[in-house]
């Protein structure tokens, strides 16, 4: 399906401020400039190649159970049989509110087979929210776990959906834990659902198809694969589109960035990031399947018991997260009385929000591994900079750029002059997996990419500043997203959630430095005069319009905000006050 988008805008940056690539010359020895030419080739292929070449090889690990690239392969295409036979056609969007297992990747890649463009989505949205993000990406089917058909059926009328898809997690559990799941949790935990006329069971679908050849529709590389949702300036979320050669550069540049820490085939990856996130999608599961690693899925990362079960059992190697899970794992009883075993992992990577050296000290002396931090966005499909697995570590720096990605600096008032080496600035990125554009929103999608020079370049939205050798320095971010543990949260879906509630006169809100979260939304209200208002009042108003990510950690209740002289809240100042 072809995105039309309007042409780039072009700006007359000078680009003589900068050295050549400062950064190529502080690269470990194995990791080369440039990864170019890069296959003509999708994960499809990628997924279809190892199938056939090692078809036992576990692609997934998941509470005890191995499922092999073949099963994935064979699954997929009979998924891809039954999608096509409900209409499914190139260019349709198909939904997934689907936790870390089989189920998401095996739908994933059915649903890429059949011709779609995936949208992952938060299982944690509000009905608010969700419908916002299915209206956004106009999709006809969507693939959900059971506890949440119930949320999507409600809204069902009030978006373009046409057909739901359900799936029980114990599907791909070993058979005594399933039958134990049946006894005793699937009733409790809302797994046990009636489906509606119309709708489908996931493993039902595969099962009368197994036996059907899987579409015949090509998939090009340069094809749109997913439709990530991002966030904007505007407070409503936009749909970044990512495509599927873009997937394999990524999984390509960091598979080589880690050289030999990590062995092809062999060592195992926990996959506990979210997939309906970039950084889980692109940067773990990508990288994964690149170099043939299985994965250890993780549905609930917030359930750190099972956490260290699922490390205690199948002794990954390397384990991608956010500073907040660190943190958490490191205060875990298990972990400070020594009964965990974490010594399988030899690499760990944070990313996603700010990374403190102290927890970085702490992790590497509890593991005996190595830690490196990362940053990367939904727009440049987790393609952007990363700490050397060998080389100098420098508090304070995110890393240097992977292979084929460049960065610039540029003045913040026109964007126009690149900035030299030292001065802090927009930090602008060019890599060759860039988004294609936002779903739909080609206004702002020209205000993102632009061409510079004969190549599109990402205005970041984010302030920092390149050293001399060529490392990252993140100051702040000149849009105002706030990142609590990872999580992308926008000040103003916030602040107009706030400001209906009938006892509330203003508010403002604003990330702020947390030790848990990294960093965490805080409020500032105003009241109505004569109202009262509680802040455990707040949140819970809050938390019935908002995930729970999103519902301010903190809220100050205040007499009035500090304002621009057009009556706009500054925020800067608000969070400048707090530090």
């Amino acid at each position: 399906m072809t995105i039309t988008q309007p042409p780039p805008e072009k700006t007359a940056l000078q680009a003589t401020s900068h050295p050549e690539k400062p950064w190529l010359k502080s690269y470990d020895a194995h990791v080369p400039a440039s990864l170019k030419p890069y296959p003509r080739k999708t994960l499809l292929d990628i997924v279809a190649e190892t199938a056939r070449d090692r078809p036992d090889h576990p692609a997934f690990l998941f509470k005890g159970a191995r499922v092999s690239y073949a099963r994935l392969q064979r699954e997929s295409d009979a998924f891809a049989a039954a999608l096509a036979e409900l209409g499914v056609q190139k260019g349709d969007r198909v939904a997934l509110l689907v936790p870390n297992s089989p189920q998401f990747f095996i739908a994933e890649f059915g649903a890429w087979k059949a011709g779609a463009i995936v949208s992952p989505l938060n299982p944690l949205y509000t009905e608010r929210e969700l419908k916002h993000a299915l209206n956004e990406t106009g999709a006809r089917i969507a693939v959900v776990l059971t506890p949440f058909y119930t949320k999507v059926k409600a809204l069902q009328p009030e978006t373009g959906l046409q057909t739901v898809i359900a799936t029980n997690i114990k599907e791909y559990l070993p058979g005594l834990m399933r039958i134990l799941f049946t006894l005793f949790m699937e009733k409790k935990e809302g797994h046990r659902i009636t489906l509606e006329p119309g709708d489908h069971w996931m493993q039902a679908m595969i099962r009368d198809h197994l036996d059907a050849p899987p579409p015949d529709v090509r998939i090009e590389p340069d094809d749109p694969a997913l439709l990530m949702f991002t966030g904007g300036t505007t407070g409503l979320p936009k749909a970044a589109v990512n495509t599927h050669q873009g997937l394999v550069m990524t999984g390509m540049q960091i598979k080589t960035w880690f050289g030999d820490m990590l062995k092809d085939w062999k060592d195992v990856i926990l996959a506990l990031m979210p997939m309906f996130h970039i950084y889980g999608h692109a940067g773990v599961a990508g990288t994964g399947f690149m170099g043939r690693h299985p994965l250890t899925l993780v549905p609930n990362p917030r359930d750190l018991d099972d956490v260290l079960a699922t490390i205690r059992k199948t002794r990954p190697a390397f384990l991608p997260g956010v500073p907040t899970l660190f943190i958490a794992l490191m205060q875990h009883p298990d972990v400070r009385s020594g009964k965990a075993d974490l010594s399988s992992l030899k690499l760990s990577i944070s990313a996603a929000a700010p990374l403190l050296y102290e927890t970085k000290q702490r992790w590497e002396q509890l593991t005996s591994g190595r830690m490196v931090e990362a940053y990367a966005l939904t727009e440049s499909t987790c393609s952007g900079v990363l700490t050397p697995v060998l080389g100098r570590y420098k508090p304070g720096a995110v890393g240097l750029p992977f292979s084929d990605v460049e960065l610039r600096v540029v003045d913040l008032e026109t964007g126009e002059r690149t900035l030299p080496l030292g001065e802090t600035g927009e930090i602008l990125m060019h890599a060759p997996q860039l988004m294609t554009g936002y779903w739909q929103r080609p206004e702002a999608t020209a205000q993102t990419i632009r061409e510079i020079d004969g190549k599109r370049w990402l205005f970041t939205g984010d302030i920092g500043f390149l050293d001399e050798d060529g490392y990252l320095h993140i100051i702040d971010r000149k849009k105002d997203v706030i990142k609590p543990s990872g999580f992308q949260v926008w000040p103003r879906e916030v602040e107009e959630i706030i400001a209906s509630h009938p006892a509330v006169a203003e508010v403002g809100v604003a990330g702020v430095p947390d030790a848990r979260q990294g960093e965490a939304v805080k409020a500032w209200v105003v009241l109505q005069p004569g109202q009262t208002l509680t802040q455990e009042e707040l949140r819970a108003w809050c938390k019935q319009q908002l995930a729970a990510y999103k519902v301010p950690r903190y809220v100050e209740f205040c007499s009035d905000l500090p304002k621009s002289a057009v009556g706009k809240v500054l925020r800067r100042e608000l969070r400048a006050q707090e530090q």
